[in-house]
């Protein structure tokens, strides 16, 4: 049996900025392609998004003309165009810690046997980058790409831990969706967790993002101390006992540790500004 992730978030609403709004307005709707559907149609966005169809529809034609959005004979709506995965592709280029967290990862996945990923930061909320899945029948494997809030789960809780306090306090003062019965979602309770994963630098969720799924999380640091993203060992909640978690804490801390030593991906490659 393999626990699937299958949880996900409509974007923050756009900032209601004269200089910013019609820029807002095209990210959002790009935004939502990817944590839903493949397609995508104009009354979809309308309501997700709280605009009206005629914007919707002129923001989706400008997109196709530049193919970052497609269509398909026979198909209604609207899909991601090659444009979208070149910059996609672009994007994992210039922010590839993978390259650093690859071989500490798939050590950690071997030494305890549970499936170990990657997220990285996104605007407010966070993405799976990478995953190293168990080698045993019953485990959890996690869908990279997908955006994720930052309250709900230990990767995206132990990087909301430690964002500049401006920025976290925004973020806990907006609506704390529910993913499953366990997620966090009293502020109260919320901040509590977040100090703790403060003081141990590691977070903790049993079934907080995906139900039956446990798993610990650890914070990457970049060379000025900002965060950047977090690592983490995942699987079936029944095998997260008091006495594993003990262990996994220490064990995701000096991974961790020793990827952050290593944030060559964060720097300018050559020809490149």
């Amino acid at each position: 049996m393999t626990i699937k992730s299958t949880a996900g978030r409509r974007p923050p609403p756009a900032a209601d900025n004269a200089g910013t709004e019609a820029a807002a307005r095209v990210a959002d709707v790009l935004l939502l392609f990817t944590g839903g559907p493949r397609y995508l149609g104009v009354s979809a966005i309308s309501r997700e998004l709280g605009l009206s169809k005629a914007v919707v529809y002129r923001i989706l034609q400008s997109l196709v003309s530049r193919d970052v959005l497609a269509t398909d004979d026979g198909v209604s709506g609207y899909r991601l165009g090659a444009a979208a995965a070149a910059l996609g592709a672009s994007a994992l280029r210039r922010f590839d810690a993978r390259t650093v967290a690859t071989p500490v990862l798939r050590r950690l996945r071997d030494e305890t046997r549970e499936t170990t990923t990657l997220s990285g930061l996104v605007g407010d909320e966070r993405v799976y980058l990478d995953q190293f899945e168990s080698p045993r029948e019953i485990k959890m494997t996690v869908e990279l790409g997908r955006r994720f809030p930052l309250h709900a789960g230990s990767s995206g809780k132990v990087i909301l831990a430690f964002l500049p306090e401006e920025r976290r306090e925004t973020l806990l003062h907006r609506p704390l969706d529910s993913l499953t019965d366990n997620t966090i979602t009293d502020e109260v309770t919320l901040r509590a967790a977040l100090a703790e994963a403060t003081r141990e630098g590691v977070a903790v969720s049993l079934g907080e993002r995906q139900a039956g799924a446990g798993s610990v999380a650890a914070p990457l640091f970049g060379p000025g101390g900002e965060v950047h993203g977090s690592i983490s060992i995942c699987g079936p909640q029944y095998r997260f006992t008091p006495e594993v978690i003990e262990h996994y804490r220490a064990l995701i801390r000096a991974a961790a540790e020793e990827i952050r030593t290593d944030w060559s991906w964060l720097r300018a490659r050559p020809g490149q500004d």
